[in-house]
């Protein structure tokens, strides 16, 4: 895990990450005289997240936004915020969420982010040199005069050090669940309405891992209580309450098309 004396002095990484195009270990060589601009809007780059990781701790917060759900062999947990591959539809055209959503850790940590050094066999402190509102001069430059880490990116690392204790919490977690086979393969699906009032072919949104009720219930007393205990089942109870966001997403979704629609109508 990187520390504040960890800052790269050179290094190759590995391995592909979300919102991430140009990642680069971050270093005085590289990035001295460069930092992070304020932005009124920042997270434009957030636009193409449609599914964003999430952390075992933000279910219980996030579960009031969106649905939440598990996907691969992995079983990578999952806030949906968005139907369309590459349209997150809670994120406005100013590059602000809507007021009330709940922004994932994952989001707020960018532009850094751990990555592997293959040389080195550890992991280094990055950033996205993609990222529009790292410059020259930046508002919150990355270092010091002496080259020391700057406050602002000893803060960043410390958000990136949390973030990847969360995560570790996240693996275990899953595997829990795992072990106690409470995995079940889920479907969303929509019902449309036909212009007759009549109910029409139900249509599938997705289909994804989530904790089964019945398997859940079916558990013994025990390991309920080992549930209860160690936090668990809170987050489990969470990820089954974020199912209802479903209908949330897609009553957005038909909200959306027809405001597109009436506005290409009013411009013809």
């Amino acid at each position: 895990m990187a520390t504040p004396t960890q800052i790269n002095r050179g290094g190759q990484i590995s391995g592909t990450v979300l919102f991430y195009n140009k990642p680069e270990p971050l270093s005085p060589e590289l990035h001295k005289g460069m930092g992070v601009n304020r932005l009124d809007g920042p997270f434009g780059f957030a636009r193409t997240g449609h599914a964003v990781p999430l952390t075992v701790t933000e279910f219980s917060i996030a579960c009031l936004t969106f649905p939440i759900i598990f996907v691969g062999e992995d079983k990578t947990p999952l806030a949906v915020m968005g139907l369309n591959a590459e349209q997150n539809m809670f994120l406005r055209d100013d590059g602000l969420f809507d007021p009330g959503i709940y922004v994932p850790a994952y989001i707020r940590r960018y532009p850094f982010v751990f990555a592997n050094d293959d040389v080195a066999k550890q992991s280094i402190l990055c950033i996205d040199r993609s990222a529009e509102f790292i410059v020259e001069g930046g508002d919150l430059p990355f270092f010091n005069e002496d080259g020391s880490p700057s406050e602002y990116t000893q803060n960043c690392i410390e958000f990136c050090n949390n973030y990847e204790v969360e995560r570790q919490k996240t693996l275990a977690f899953v595997q829990l669940l795992k072990d106690l086979d409470l995995f079940e393969v889920k479907k969303a699906t929509h019902t449309p309405v036909n212009p007759d009032g009549t109910a029409g072919e139900p249509q599938q949104i997705a289909e994804y891992f989530g904790i089964s009720e019945e398997k859940l219930n079916a558990l013994p007393h025990d390991k309920l209580a080992e549930l209860r205990d160690n936090g668990a089942l809170q987050q489990i109870y969470a990820h089954i309450i974020s199912l209802f966001g479903w209908d949330r997403l897609i009553a957005l979704q038909i909200y959306k098309l027809s405001e597109a629609q009436a506005n290409s109508v009013a411009g013809a």
